[in-house]
């Protein structure tokens, strides 16, 4: 007797067209300081690139050009720095910004796509060049015709037909370095007009980002890139489900600043939404002060150590309280060995630097100017940290991070706080400081004795820097979410519109 076929489980059934791992759905994620890809369904991304480009103004004949990833560490003439998004992590250059999302979506990440874009450039550029080499030598025959003449002016004349086939091949020359010049990275995507086509793509986006630029991204996947099927999701939602959490307070500590967000069942609380610049960036302007306003140290003898240079402060009290910080300058300080191969002593500013993230009166403010305008190395490092605290002022105190989490708390109603301070959801790169879940752990508890504080924070630093991609990574992988994505046909009934009305 035939054995009767049992019905498939749900991981063997076939799904949707836009149905989880199957369908290779791809998660972007930008960032002021990183833009970060990969395939849904994974653990870390594959891609992780600088938001920062090369900008390299046209010279020699050249036209002006943008170099991402690798190709900007190559020194080039006039080459410029730029960011195609402000320190809200809201993109402002849409020519640029797309531009790097699709190096790092094809060319990094589907490399072999990427080569068959160029290998049919290249076939393409090789018929056309056949095409142009057999009408020179139809014209050539034509004029000999022509002209009726013989012998040693025919020689000359296929002399002459020669050089226009050497003109054609030039010229496909031309159009195969183009295709491969790696001065121009993007161009061989002209070759590939619908880059992701076959991939799904979820994308992230901050809380306070603006309809016409959440109306430009699905704009940009569907009819630059034809992507079949589009989300866009906040990243406070998918860091809290990287979390485990549909419910939470995200405290997300980047490097452009510092947000914190109240999400309820899988939605932002916009009344709970709070950001200023703490962050990472603000962090190195605070050291470049430092230097500047710091006397010359002494040098010490080479020790060795793997121990972080800066710690958040996990003592009594606030640091900068009376007595806190001169207690510390008693204490014996740690060597850290800098990249240049000096040493340095470290006692209360390793404390201080991350202090100004919870106590504004902690920051180093620039140096006061004499008027005698100073001389050398000096002078210099006054400038420098002058320019470092005008790009980066000093924060003020509803700034500081546990007024951002008190106003947090204050914008979302009564009943949700004591489920909110439960699920404290801590991510970004900078919260990886030393001592960061300690101290924050410690003020939300001042401020609130009499509620249960319990701080979620991913032991793996991978996990920590990228919770929202890693967030939008299981949520795109999952077989039920299918019904959720944004599909083309949807698309070209409803316009860019329907981004606002599918994606709260």
């Amino acid at each position: 007797m035939a054995q009767a076929q049992q019905p498939l489980n749900s991981a063997t059934q076939p799904t949707d067209v836009y149905g989880g791992d199957e369908v290779s759905a791809l998660v972007l994620d930008p960032g002021y300081c990183h833009t970060r890809a990969g395939f849904a369904g994974e653990d870390v991304p594959k891609v992780v690139l600088p938001s920062f480009y090369a900008h390299v103004p046209a010279h020699d004949g050249k036209p002006a050009r943008d170099l991402f990833g690798d190709e900007v560490l190559i020194p080039r003439a006039g080459l410029e720095i730029r960011n195609y998004m402000n320190r809200d992590s809201v993109v402002e250059d849409w020519d640029a910004g797309i531009q790097l999302w699709e190096h790092a979506l094809v060319r990094r990440l589907q490399p072999v796509r990427w080569t068959a874009a160029r290998t049919r450039a290249e076939a393409e550029a090789a018929k056309a060049a056949t095409t142009t080499t057999a009408a020179a030598a139809a014209a050539g025959d034509e004029n000999k015709s022509k002209n009726g003449d013989h012998g040693d002016n025919g020689d000359a004349m296929d002399i002459d037909g020669s050089g226009d086939a050497a003109a054609a091949a030039a010229h496909d020359n031309n159009i195969h370095n183009k295709a491969h010049n790696d001065d121009d990275p993007e161009g061989a995507l002209d070759a590939l007009e619908k880059p992701l086509v076959e991939n799904p793509l979820l994308m992230t986006e901050t809380p306070w980002n603006s309809g016409k630029a959440r109306e430009r991204a699905i704009e940009v996947a569907m009819e630059n890139w034809g992507t079949p099927a589009f989300w866009l999701s906040r990243t406070p939602v998918l860091a809290a489900f990287a979390a485990g959490k549909a419910s939470a307070l995200v405290v997300d500590v980047g490097g452009a600043g510092t947000s914190v967000t109240a999400v309820h069942d899988g939605m932002v609380l916009r009344r709970s939404v709070q950001r200023s610049p703490a962050g990472g960036v603000y962090l190195s302007g605070q050291i470049r002060t430092m230097w500047a306003t710091a006397a010359d140290p002494p040098v010490h003898p080479i020790v060795p150590t793997f121990l972080s240079v800066v710690e958040g402060w996990r003592g009594p009290g606030r640091f900068a309280s009376p007595g806190n910080e001169d207690f510390v300058r008693t204490q014996p300080g740690r060597v850290f060995e800098m990249p240049d191969g000096s040493n340095q002593m470290w006692r209360e500013q390793r404390y201080r630097v991350a202090e100004s993230l919870w106590d504004e009166q902690a920051a180093y403010a620039a140096p006061a100017a004499d008027g005698s305008g100073g001389e050398g190395a000096a002078a210099a490092a006054a400038a420098a940290a002058a320019a470092a605290v005008a790009q980066n002022p000093p924060l003020t105190k509803n700034q500081t991070i546990p007024e951002l989490v008190r106003a947090a708390i204050n914008g979302v109603d009564v009943d949700l706080r004591p489920l909110l301070l439960g699920n404290v959801v801590v991510t970004g790169s900078t919260s990886l400081l030393n001592g960061f879940n300690d101290r924050l752990n410690n003020e939300l508890t001042a401020l609130w004795p009499g509620v249960k504080i319990k701080i979620h924070a991913a032991g793996l630093t991978s996990e920590r820097r990228f919770g929202a991609w890693i967030g939008g990574s299981i949520l795109a992988s999952l077989g039920t979410f299918h019904q959720m994505w944004i599909s083309r046909a949807e698309y070209e009934e409803n316009g860019a519109a329907i981004v606002e009305k599918r994606c709260k």
